[in-house]
């Protein structure tokens, strides 16, 4: 059987069971397990698969994200676990850059009382939520409004974020996978997130657990460009592991 056609059968049975070993992809493809460890690699390598040991496992592409009107109901109660728990590393004083996204608006909630914070954002939805707390400084970012995330994005947005330093970033992401890394599924998004990983000593990734595993359309930037991920108890052990053996805590 030639290669391509053995891809082929690997992903349909992948895709069709969720998983599949050496030891199946043998029976049914006729090959030697050094071919069929090959063959796994390379889908790895190409975002079709994810290896483990053993076999291999379905990765999950991510479609378009509804807006955030539609996920604010989402993993609520884990998205206000992550939030409390990202704001325990806030200290007073500090300069922190919030993103977008329902869980960042979690942390947002819990940093009302941090005194001398400072707070630079693009997020409609968290200058909504600090506007009124006289110990923090607003700093807010322009640019194009992006409606279904209430957020500021694109060209202008990025160049007025490479004019500030924070002590630290905690931002949401769409999909987070140790081996395709970071990524989005708005080019403009990722653009301006670029941009805000490059601000900070400490990036902070705050995602419930649907998505670690998950590769959207636009790479944003590898995985370890991030420094601290919260995720709640659901995120999967097996990625949980991979993610701190690439040192992220």
């Amino acid at each position: 059987m030639l290669k391509s056609a053995r891809h082929t059968q690997i992903r349909k049975l992948v895709e069709a069971n969720g998983h599949v070993t050496v030891g199946e992809l043998k029976r049914v493809l006729g090959v030697s397990k050094a071919t069929i460890r090959r063959d796994l690699d390379i889908m790895a390598q190409s975002g079709w698969i994810r290896r483990t040991h053993g076999g291999a496992v379905s990765v999950e592409h991510t479609s378009h994200e509804p807006p955030i009107i539609h996920r604010q109901s989402e993993y609520h109660s884990e998205k206000q676990l992550i939030g409390r728990q990202a704001a325990t590393l806030v200290c007073e004083g500090e300069t922190i850059f919030l993103g977008s996204g329902t869980t960042v608006h979690e942390v947002a909630r819990n940093v009302r009382d941090v005194p001398g914070l400072t707070v630079i954002t693009n997020a409609l939805n968290v200058v909504n939520e600090l506007v009124e707390c006289e110990n923090i400084e607003l700093i807010v970012i322009g640019g194009m409004f992006r409606q279904s995330e209430l957020s500021m994005v694109g060209h202008v947005a990025e160049q007025a974020i490479r004019e500030f330093r924070a002590d630290k970033v905690i931002m949401g992401m769409r999909g987070l996978d140790p081996v395709h890394g970071l990524t989005s599924d708005y080019m403009p998004e990722a653009v301006t997130d670029r941009a805000i990983l490059s601000i900070a000593p400490c990036n902070i990734i705050v995602a419930d657990h649907s998505k670690l595993g998950r590769v959207s359309s636009v790479f944003l930037a590898p995985i370890t460009s991030a420094h601290v991920l919260i995720v709640d108890q659901g995120a999967p052990a097996q990625i949980v592991s991979e993610i701190r053996e690439l040192g992220l805590e």
